[in-house]
């Protein structure tokens, strides 16, 4: 029998309640049912688990899924559970028991989907085992850990090609949020994908706010914005070091708010217990290295926040897209400073890795720094840094929102360039800034730089404001710090500037404006209930409350058994038949089965008492 997309849409309205397949969904899905491989390019929270999921659901046989998380599988096995879909994982985190009753089900043929981590896949018998039932296709999720040029290289990844041997007539399906142009290329090649359709869906994350803020006080500047636009919200603060993610989650606590550190110098157990709590709780802050993330299927996080520079755009789009995974508003908030550059260059400089790998590496860091300081639409940006065409103004960015103002900073550069000049080009910022201020300390003194002549020329001039100035002249071209220890040097532009033969544009500093009245009691835009009137807003936060009452029952996140976007999609519908029930999207059959009487209970008594 052939299995057609529309017996797959009638699957995805049945089980998951969605009417349509979104974005390049049809296109993949349409592949592997007619037997092809694939790779796929979708942004996070763009619907990549359905491409597998529901060929899983329409064709003979188990789908294999191999996953690099154990935490990530358990995460994606209790939500299908709750649509009453066969799915089960293998990994060390079980008993003897608990594993031979998965396998028990896999060669009974009781299982829809089977998750997996690589390891324990090519580990013992992993391969004779998956060999013994029928396979209808293989899903490779977080495809770029494949890439040594990726930021989450995993090598376990590589030794996939054995079960592809074993494997050859089954399709490959791989999937991955993002990948430039070198992990595409490997992954097709190290996946054996030459021949496989390559689909690129847009990865514009159109409910995200992408923000950059200049380093001043990052804490105030952080608690400032918490305060008017989280409030009670989950979300997450990428730090570069371990030490640095322990003291801000310390800090937060001693403010407040509920924090949690995560990193790798910590014990699995520890990192296990930190993820879990979040996950299944609202409201905590998780503070972490990029060793957190890959694969985080929490929902609700409401903002991401870099209180360091990433390391690249891919790593930044990476851990921005947790934010709003179920497509409600969100935030992408970047501190930046021009020490996290000099910090990132000064860990590449004392890298032991192959000398290609530092130099791309070392490529991607400018990528980023040229988009932090750019003036223009920063969604146009980051697609374009994708291959992707977007129309700007997208009107949901800092430079979208506030243009920045432009002025003419040919003497403002000449003052700069002249100092950086006269102290033989042997400083870094904070030093140059001090020439300029006339701002005498020990390190002044003794190099006696009080007595040139550009000591205090730029006294008019806040320190800060030159700080930020000087990330500009970097960006421009015509400054060039020392990638050992962050020593400017002018560079020929700069030069020509310094000389009066070129002129140079340098964005106006903008005074801000203090936080008024109106702003601290509206409602902000990420609250999930912004989009509802008043009665069903009143309508959502009692349903919220019912399904926080059974996830805590059946030791669940909340977002496994219903997402916000699905409360929301309640309390606008007011649906008052198990039928009607089924059709809100993120329902479907299953769920309504377990949890319609209890949610049109609460919707019919306060229909009654409006």
């Amino acid at each position: 029998m052939t299995v057609t997309l529309t017996d797959a849409r009638d699957e995805l309205r049945r089980v998951f309640g969605y009417q349509d397949f979104i974005g390049k969904q049809a296109e993949v899905i349409t592949q592997v049912l007619n037997g092809g491989s694939a790779l796929a390019l979708m942004p996070t929270g763009g619907g990549k688990s359905l491409c597998y999921q529901i060929p899983a659901l329409v064709l003979p046989g188990t789908t294999l899924v191999i996953s690099p998380l154990i935490a990530l599988m358990k995460d994606q096995v209790d939500g299908l559970l709750q649509y009453n879909i066969r799915a089960a994982y293998l990994n060390s985190t079980q008993t003897i028991n608990e594993s031979r009753q998965v396998r028990a089900q896999f060669l009974n043929g009781e299982l829809d989907l089977l998750y997996v981590a690589p390891e324990r896949l090519l580990s013992g018998d992993g391969v004779q085992f998956i060999q013994q039932q029928p396979i209808n296709l293989i899903a490779i999720d977080e495809a770029h850990c494949i890439s040594q040029w990726g930021h989450d290289f995993r090598p376990e990844y590589l030794k996939l090609s054995t079960l592809f041997q074993h494997l050859p007539q089954v399709p490959r399906l791989a999937l991955t949020a993002t990948a430039d142009a070198q992990t595409k290329k490997e992954i097709i090649e190290k996946l054996n994908l030459e021949n496989a359709q390559i689909t690129v869906d847009s990865f514009d994350r159109r409910n995200i706010r992408y923000q950059i803020f200049s380093k001043e006080n990052t804490r105030a500047q952080f608690l400032e914005f918490y305060q008017r636009e989280h409030a009670g919200h989950s979300g997450i603060i990428y730090c570069l070091s371990r030490r640095r993610s322990e003291e801000t989650a310390q800090w937060l606590e001693s403010v407040g708010l509920t924090a949690l550190p995560y990193h790798a110098g910590m014990t699995t157990k520890t990192r296990q217990r930190h993820q879990e709590k979040f996950i299944r709780e609202e409201g905590i802050i998780i503070c972490a290295t990029v060793a957190f993330g890959m694969g985080i299927d929490k929902s609700d996080v409401r903002f991401v926040a870099h209180f360091d520079l990433p390391k690249s755009i891919e790593g930044y789009y990476q851990e921005t897209g947790r934010a709003g995974r179920d497509g409600l508003a969100a935030n992408a908030l970047l501190f930046y400073g021009l020490g996290d550059a000099v910090n990132i260059r000064k860990l590449l400089q004392d890298s032991t890795a192959p000398a290609n790998i530092r130099r791309i590496e070392q490529q991607k860091l400018d990528a980023l720094i040229t988009f932090c300081e750019a003036n223009d639409c920063r969604r146009a940006l980051l697609l374009k840094y994708f291959g992707e065409a977007y129309q700007a103004p997208c009107n949901n960015c800092d430079n979208c929102i506030t243009p920045p103002q432009m002025q003419d900073g040919t003497v403002i550069a000449q003052k700069f360039l002249s100092a950086v000049m006269r102290s033989r080009q042997m400083f870094g910022v904070t030093h140059i800034v001090d020439i300029l201020i006339g701002k005498t300390n020990e390190k002044i003194q003794k190099f006696s730089h009080e007595t040139l002549s550009t000591f205090g020329i730029g006294s008019d001039i806040g320190a800060s404001e030159w700080k930020r100035i000087a990330r500009q002249l970097i960006s421009n071209g015509l400054l060039q710090p020392d990638e050992q220890y962050g020593a400017l040097k002018i560079t020929e532009i700069g030069s020509k500037v310094l000389r009066g033969e070129r002129t140079v544009t340098i964005k106006k500093e903008v005074k801000k404006t203090k936080t008024t009245k109106a702003d601290r009691v509206r409602k902000p835009r990420t609250d999930p209930s912004a989009v509802l009137n008043e009665w069903q807003a009143a309508i959502f936060e009692e349903l919220r409350a019912e399904r926080l009452q059974l996830a805590q029952a059946q030791n669940v996140p909340a977002y496994t058994v219903f997402h916000d976007s699905t409360l929301i999609e309640l309390a606008k519908a007011l649906p008052t038949t198990e039928a009607e029930f089924a059709t809100i999207p993120g329902i479907g059959a299953g769920k309504s089965e377990r949890y319609a009487a209890k949610f049109l209970k609460i919707i019919d008594r306060l229909r009654e008492a409006e």
